[in-house]
Parts: structure tokens; sequence; C-alpha cells
């Protein structure tokens, strides 16, 4: 197994004495805590109760730990954002919270802060919840269990056998972090999607982001309806179809982008430029290779051999410079990474459609067997220019990707004045440029692994100018659709 650093656990209070009186470290003062205090305790938990019984009762924001004392009889809850244990604080101590019979008590836990590589990992769209595709009928609870639990304490473990799937929840996103490092490299799930799900404490919250992020992690105002995962990262299915966690709502619906917060205002630039492109490339291998964070825009100049990539968030778009930096390979060409044109700031018209939840993806659901990918591409050609589109036929859904996020915004306003869209469910996928980096695979296991190997924010790197990898186009956008609708949140997946 591949080493995994071990995270710092967030500091519970009070200090335990085994021969000391304990004493629960309620709030003396008002029923919020100071900036820094993300972390619950909850008092008079039943001894026979488990973690995922008191995880049960949490929900309004993502959760970073939980911890169950049962000798105790209490546990501690450690939200990623203050703000979303302040709230729950409040819930708890003017409602009755009830487990087993039994009337808990709500208080403070000691302030702490995020671990640095955790809240790194956040931003990328980790959560508690581990995601698993591909899986077949020999897969058993019992068998993740074993298999899992060497990462870390378990919360709950769903599997769905139809949709050749399972959800392990770790009682910590550290846990989860170790799982989707480590397992890649284990034989036995070389073959198989991992990624993040939506963290089931996020539910029915407020003032969260996608994947369950806090708005110190999300763009445009605060209050919107979380959306759920990954993928997070993260994308955003907070639209229609799709409930708080991550079914997709409408367009009005106020929800966002996973991006820290100042990200649509901030000075910086945003714009990078790779030139030295191949003959062969398209705008859509492009997009398959750019990862860390979501496009405002992409714009494609196949004739001069170049491409200029606008991310939503200026880091962003540093992080992507400097990965491609080190040596980006497409289609055998290395190519030259360099700096656009600094606009500064983003257009009003792009910051207000994605405070609404615009991505350059737009979803339709409930399609049926007259939809094909040239109806779509010619429905979709007065809109804007796409650079990939793809129908997942057992979904009953599709996916149109367009190559400025304006473009899809008049899509989804415009597409519902055609009667062939009338009873088709019309909102936003994710970006899957804004998707974490998916690990590449070492030019001799090909064959094994299932994906290339990828730097830090998912861009080819190599030593030479010879092509990485030549993993099937088709397979890496139905990887990157389906990431689409797959696993931030459980219950989204029955209903698509």
């Amino acid at each position: 197994m591949t080493p995994f650093q071990q995270f710092q656990a967030p500091a519970f209070a009070p200090p335990y004495n085994n021969n000391a009186p304990f004493q629960p470290p309620f709030a003396s003062g008002p029923s919020t805590g100071d900036s820094g205090t993300r972390t619950i305790y909850i008092g008079n938990v039943p001894s026979h109760c488990s973690i995922d019984e008191v995880l049960g009762l949490v929900h309004g924001g993502l959760v970073e730990s939980a911890r169950l004392l049962p000798e105790k009889t209490c546990a501690f809850v450690s939200f990623v954002e203050p703000s979303a244990a302040a709230a729950f604080h409040r819930e708890g101590t003017v409602q009755k919270l009830l487990l087993a019979g039994n009337e808990l008590r709500v208080g403070w836990g000691k302030p702490s802060s995020v671990p640095s590589q955790v809240l790194t990992a956040i931003q990328q769209g980790a959560t508690r919840n581990v995601f698993l595709g591909g899986i077949d009928s020999s897969v058993t609870e019992e068998g993740l269990r074993a298999d899992f639990s060497q990462f870390g304490a378990i919360d709950t473990i769903r599997i769905l056998h139809a949709k050749h799937i399972a959800f392990v929840h770790f009682t910590s996103i550290s846990s989860a972090m170790k799982a989707v490092a480590t397992l890649p490299s284990d034989p036995r799930y070389s073959g198989r999607r991992l990624n993040y799900g939506k963290d089931r404490c996020a539910k029915q919250g407020t003032g969260s982001a996608p994947g369950g992020m806090p708005d110190a992690f999300a763009v445009g105002a605060p209050g919107y309806p979380q959306f759920g995962g990954s993928m997070n990262m993260p994308f955003n299915p907070a639209m229609d179809g799709f409930s708080g966690a991550g079914r997709m709502r409408g367009v009005g619906s106020s929800s966002s982008p996973s991006v820290p917060g100042n990200a649509l205002t901030v000075e910086g630039n945003r714009t990078v430029y790779l030139g030295h492109l191949s003959e062969n490339t398209t705008c859509e291998d492009l997009c398959n290779v750019i990862r860390g964070g979501i496009l405002s825009n992409i714009r494609f100049l196949p004739q001069k051999h170049i491409a200029f990539v606008t991310f939503v968030d200026p880091q962003a778009a540093t992080n992507f410079f400097n990965q491609a930096s080190q040596g980006m390979v497409l289609n055998g060409r290395k190519l030259k990474v360099s700096w656009g044109q600094n606009n500064h700031g983003l257009s009003n018209q792009v910051i207000e459609a994605i405070q609404r939840g615009a991505t350059r993806n737009v979803y339709l659901g409930s399609i049926d067997e007259s939809f094909t990918v040239e109806k779509l591409r010619q429905d979709f050609a007065d809109f804007g220019d796409t650079e990939l589109i793809n129908i997942l036929k057992e979904k009953n859904c599709g996916f149109v990707n367009f190559t400025n996020i304006l473009s899809a915004v008049k899509a989804v306003e415009g597409i519902r004045r055609n009667p062939d869209y009338a009873n088709v469910k019309v909102s936003y996928g994710r970006d899957r440029c804004g998707n974490p980096s998916r690990p590449q695979k070492p030019k001799s296991s090909r064959r094994s692994n299932g994906s290339d190997p990828k730097s830090e924010n998912g861009n080819t790197t190599t030593k030479t100018d010879e092509e990485p990898s030549t993993i099937d186009k088709t397979e890496l956008a139905f990887e990157d659709t389906a990431n689409d609708i797959k696993a931030f949140d459980e219950d989204a997946i029955l209903e698509i």
C-alpha cells in the first residue's frame, strides 16, 4: 500500500481524565460559538448507539470528522465551517434532539482549524463519502468494511447492485482521502472508479455549496441551497431533478459551482494560453485534460494550433498554469504554456449566471430514444459552439458541453421553447474541467488500471514528447459524463 500522511485530528474539549469527573463543554454564553468554533458536543448519547445513528441526526453542513465516546455517553462532530456548526447548535438548543428515547444535550467543543491538507482536498471536492463504481454482484458490505476499515472508522456502507455502485461513508474526511489515494494501486480496485460522494450530513442545510461544501468555498451570495459533491466536486447538481443534496432543481435556484468565495470578483489573470497543438487535436481533447477548475470559456483556434482557456477562479488558472508548465503533452505534442491577456475580471453576465448555478454543461433528463447526438447537435447549434455531446441511454439523459458558460445559459433558456423538449428536464451538469485530477496509469499497465496517469491537477505530464496515454476517448468521456449523475447523492441516482 502507498503510505499516506496522517492528519491531525481536531482537538476536542475537555481533555479526558478517566479518574476525574466528566464535565460537558456547554457554551456558557450565547448559543453561537466564536468564529473558530466548528466542533459540536452531543451529550447523553445512549451507550448502545453507534456513530451512524448519531450522524443521522446531523445535517446542514459538510462534516470534517466525528467521534463517538460511548464510555462518556457523548460524541463530538466537527463541521468544516463554523457557521454550519452554529446553525446546528442553535437548532439543537431550541428543539429537542432525541436518540433511542434519550434527549440529547448540545454544546460546544474546543475551537480548532481544519488541517491544511484536508482543507485543500475539500476545495477539490473531498468529503467523508467514497464512491465506488463498476462493482459486481460479488461485492458485499462485509467485504467493503474489511477493505476500507484499514483507512479509518466507517459511518455507513451502502451498496446499489442494480447501479453497480457503492458508497462508503467514513467518520472523517482524512480517512476518505486515504482510501481514494491508496486503493487505485490495489489490484482489486484498479479497474473501478473511485471518487467522492455527497456527505449525508450536508442534506437539508442552508448556506452550503456544491458537495455540501460551506459558503467559505463557494461563490456568490450566502444562503443558497447546497448541492451534493464531488464531486465534487464538485459539480453543482443543485438544480432540477435533484434534491437539495444533489438533485437537479431549476436554473433559478441560487446555487453555484465549487470555487472559493471571492473568486468571481477577485483580481487576477484567469486565462492560460496553450500553443503547439497538433492538427488532430480537438477542443474536446483539451477539455479532457484540463483539470482543477471550472471554465468560463475556452477559445480554440485550430488553424493557429492554439487555445485560450479562461477559468472562473484565477487561483485555479494559476494552479493549472504551474502544472502545465512542467510539461503537458497532448496527442504527441508537448504544448507551449503561457499566460493569455489579463481581462482582470469576469463580466457581470457570467458572474450572475454562475451565482444561479450555471456551467458550460447542459443536462437533459428524461429523454427518449428519439434523441440522438446528431439531433442534440442540430438543436443546440444556434446557442453556441459545443465541444462534447453525449447520451447515456441507460440513464435516459444527455449532456451538451458548450465552450462558453453564456452559451449554456442561452441554451437552457431557449431550448424550453422547442416543443420536442416540453417533457425534458433541462438544467446544468458538472464542468468536467473542474473535476479533481484523474490518476495517470503507467504506460506499461494501461490495460489493467483503466485510467491515465495525470499530474496533481489532472494534466498529462511526461519527460518525453511521447504521448503518455492512448486511453479510449469514448471511455474517458463516458467516465466524466457519468460523474455528472453518479455519486454526489445516492438518492439522486435512484431518481434519474
